[in-house]
């Protein structure tokens, strides 16, 4: 893996001026494990862009475990919404990865957003990017076996994470891909007797990255290539 990368790859992108400008405006945060960041159909106090770590998008219907339907790291933001001029979001973000991220208040991104056309750009392209990553996770949720599923979550782990060690309970695992946890714990054994993952005590250390890629079904692929096309 890369050394922790020091910027969000969305403000990066953008002309020198305006990414001076956005900077400016942002103040650095601690993202804490299991801090909730937004409600769904609640006001956006703040938009996120995270640096490291990551936030999960989940939905939560009644009498059921959250399932997670996205990820988000130093690729996007959490907040895309308001570029359509909706000040909230459809999913709750919620801190699964510890790290740090640039905060922007929801009145300060708007006005930004009023005066450049290049991050109003931007961020449409993003959220196209998280509209196909939404509606992959739904259909890998219904198609896909339990094992592709897995090795897809700790690839987009993976990536966000920029450490090849997290730390994930099987409890949590089976939350997330809306399966049992009898279910993960015989496909992270099947990941760890090929030596593709460590799995301890709810430690997971990603051991062949491309054995991972390969056990992956064609879920993580798809929004990756979607993401490159249209920010390469």
């Amino acid at each position: 893996m890369s050394a922790t990368p020091a910027a969000n790859r969305l403000i990066e992108g953008l002309p020198r001026k305006e990414r001076n400008r956005i900077l400016e405006r942002c103040e650095p945060v601690d993202l804490v494990l299991g801090t909730v960041l937004c409600e769904p159909d609640l006001p956006l106090p703040y938009a996120y862009f995270p640096l490291t770590g990551f936030i999960s998008l989940v939905e939560r219907v009644d009498n059921h475990p959250p399932l997670e339907m996205g990820l988000i790291g130093d690729e996007g933001m959490l907040g895309a919404t308001l570029a359509l001029g909706v000040n909230s979001a459809p999913l709750q973000g919620v801190v699964q990865g510890t790290g740090s991220a640039l905060r922007m208040t929801t009145p300060q991104l708007r006005h930004d957003l009023r005066n450049s056309p290049c991050l109003l750009r931007t961020l449409k392209r993003y959220l196209y990017v998280l509209i196909a990553q939404l509606s992959q996770s739904a259909a890998c949720t219904r198609f896909h076996e339990v094992e592709a599923r897995l090795a897809r979550w700790l690839l987009m782990t993976h990536d966000r994470a920029h450490a090849d060690h997290v730390y994930l309970t099987h409890k949590f695992l089976a939350d997330m891909l809306g399966v049992q946890r009898s279910a993960v714990t015989i496909a992270a054994g099947a990941l760890q007797r090929r030596n593709l993952i460590r799995y301890s005590r709810g430690e997971i250390k990603v051991l062949d990255r491309r054995g991972l890629e390969a056990t992956s079904c064609e879920c993580y692929r798809a929004v990756v290539e979607d993401y490159t096309e249209l920010f390469a």
